[in-house]
């Protein structure tokens, strides 16, 4: 298709949502005459089951329960005034406890202000933080916020290491809904020896976000913790950012809250529109359903040209592919759907991925996000009429056009700048894109049955680590004979796995080499 066709093409399909400071565009998706037509029937269903959803329907058969996320940034919707009630509660004491802190009112345990938070959690506790703490973070900032989201004590050590004397004014957020993941469990307790390494008290510098009458919850209390903040059970992990767990960290952090919710809340409002033609967030589930065919045949590229929005392919990875992800539809037949995500920044990805993405396997499409507003202060020209700012929108569009020369499909949202309001729209997009695709192709996308048996296989190899480690004697064994010695064959890898981190770690004993026949272990 030539310019001038594809211009006016542009002009038809761009949605523009002024009162967002967001524009969608589809025109670079070759959508063939009768697609409207033929996905009509689906785009009926899925805003009658997303206006069900919003006025409390159970959405989550697994569980029995709803799905409010909507709610967070418009309480009045909430089908319960209680619930209404809880919401609009939570947002006053966010905001009222973060300005206690900031004022001083609510210090550290030796005096002074808090000028650090940490944050511990894990999935939708995290990557909706860290993505807004990177995107509307500046020198300004009341705190400078920094995550525990793993298990892995190294990575723990580094952000305490990082902290060192100043873990004195350090405030310490753990999310958790149960209490009981245990990547944050390990977490908090690990964040708690740091504080009693420097001989302060746990409680004094730690609030917690969680159910009521959670584990956390009793322990927040039992450990004197500072405040603690609700995690309702119609919110899910993946779509909490604009509930507690993302306005606490955002408020300490001395972010706008209430400018997040309202951005959201207006893309809520340009996201309820029927029409098709008229819904960004329709937009963006049909040109998914095209370029996939429904069934998850090609990938999401995610290509934000803004060093702010560097992680949004790392929260979009855990909305898109955690609500898609699934073995079986609505009907309980095996479907086995999803859309992978992956992507990075431009145009860092002019020298990486795109080469591939232009003369390599065509299994994608991309989404190309373009921030119009450069920067804050005055432009610096680095060639006569040039900026910085200039190249990077010539990379972003000339990518988009060598793309789609090569019939590789793209999608392009447009953000005025980089902001609470303009990213609390996107993720509103997102978030309400992903319910209608999944509606499209009959899956439920707010249950993960697949996380949970993830854990379960957890479990059961830390039951067969205890096992081995009991098992072991002063004399050196192999894997093979620790097994056939628990009548457990069948998880000698494992227990060959499992010793030899031991072993790494001095926690055993190890002779015979590395070698998994060889390899024999025995008490330290």
């Amino acid at each position: 298709m030539n310019q001038a066709a594809l211009w006016e093409r542009y002009k038809r399909s761009l949605i523009v949502c002024d009162q967002a400071g967001v524009t969608v565009d589809t025109s670079r998706i070759d959508f063939e005459d009768g697609f409207a037509a033929r996905m009509a029937p689906l785009v009926s269903r899925a805003t009658t089951a997303m206006a069900a959803l919003e006025a409390g329907a159970i959405a989550n058969p697994d569980e029995k329960r709803m799905v409010g996320h909507y709610w967070l940034r418009a309480p009045a919707l909430a089908p319960d005034p209680a619930v209404k009630r809880a919401i609009e509660d939570a947002v006053a004491a966010i905001t009222s406890f973060a300005a206690r802190v900031h004022g001083g009112e609510v210090a550290p345990e030796r005096g002074g202000t808090f000028t650090d938070v940490v944050v511990v959690g894990i999935g939708g506790s995290a990557l909706g933080p860290q993505l807004a703490a990177s995107a509307l973070g500046t020198t300004a900032d009341r705190a400078a916020v920094h995550f525990v989201d793993n298990t892995d004590p190294d990575g723990i050590d580094r952000v305490f290491a990082r902290l060192g004397a100043r873990i004195a004014t350090t405030l310490t957020v753990v999310m958790s809904k149960s209490g009981g993941t245990k990547e944050t469990r390990n977490g908090m307790l690990e964040a708690k020896a740091a504080y009693e390494r420097a001989g302060l008290a746990f409680g004094k510098h730690t609030v917690a976000v969680t159910g009521e009458g959670s584990d956390l919850d009793r322990y927040a209390k039992e450990q004197g913790f500072l405040a603690r903040f609700p995690m309702w059970d119609w919110v899910g992990g993946r779509t909490s950012e604009l509930s507690a767990v993302g306005l606490v960290p955002a408020a300490l952090q001395g972010i706008d809250v209430r400018a997040f919710l309202e951005g959201a809340a207006t893309m809520d409002v340009a996201t309820r529109e029927t029409d098709a033609t008229k819904n960004p967030a329709l937009a963006l589930a049909l040109a998914w359903h095209h370029e996939t065919g429904g069934v998850g045949k090609k990938d999401m590229v995610i290509l934000p040209y803004k060093d702010r929005l560097e992680l949004t392919a790392r929260y979009l990875q855990q909305l898109v592919m955690e609500s898609l992800g699934k073995e079986h539809d609505l009907d309980g037949k095996v479907v086995n759907q999803g859309i992978a995500v992956y992507g990075n920044k431009g145009s860092t990805d002019q020298h990486a991925y795109v080469q591939q993405l232009r003369d390599g396997v065509p299994n994608f499409y991309a989404t190309f996000i373009e921030v119009l507003r450069d920067r804050k202060g005055p432009e610096l020209e680095v060639e006569p009429g040039v900026t910085s700012g200039d190249f990077l929108q010539g990379f972003l569009l000339g990518t988009r056009r060598a793309l789609y020369e090569k019939g590789r499909a793209s999608i392009t949202i447009t953000l005025d700048e980089v902001s609470p309001r303009s990213l609390g729209a996107l993720i509103a997009l997102y978030e309400r894109a992903v319910g209608f695709y999944a509606s499209f192709v009959n899956i439920n996308a707010y249950h993960q049955p697949g996380v949970e048996a993830g854990k379960k296989a957890a479990a059961d190899v830390l039951s067969i680590a205890a096992a081995a480690r009991a098992a072991l004697t002063a004399t050196p064994r192999t894997a093979d004979e620790i097994a056939a010695g628990l009548g457990r064959a069948d998880d000698a890898e494992t227990i060959f796995k499992v010793l030899s981190h031991l072993a790494a770690n001095g926690r055993v004993a190890q002779t015979g080499g590395r070698a998994p026949g060889s390899a024999r272990f025995a008490t330290g």
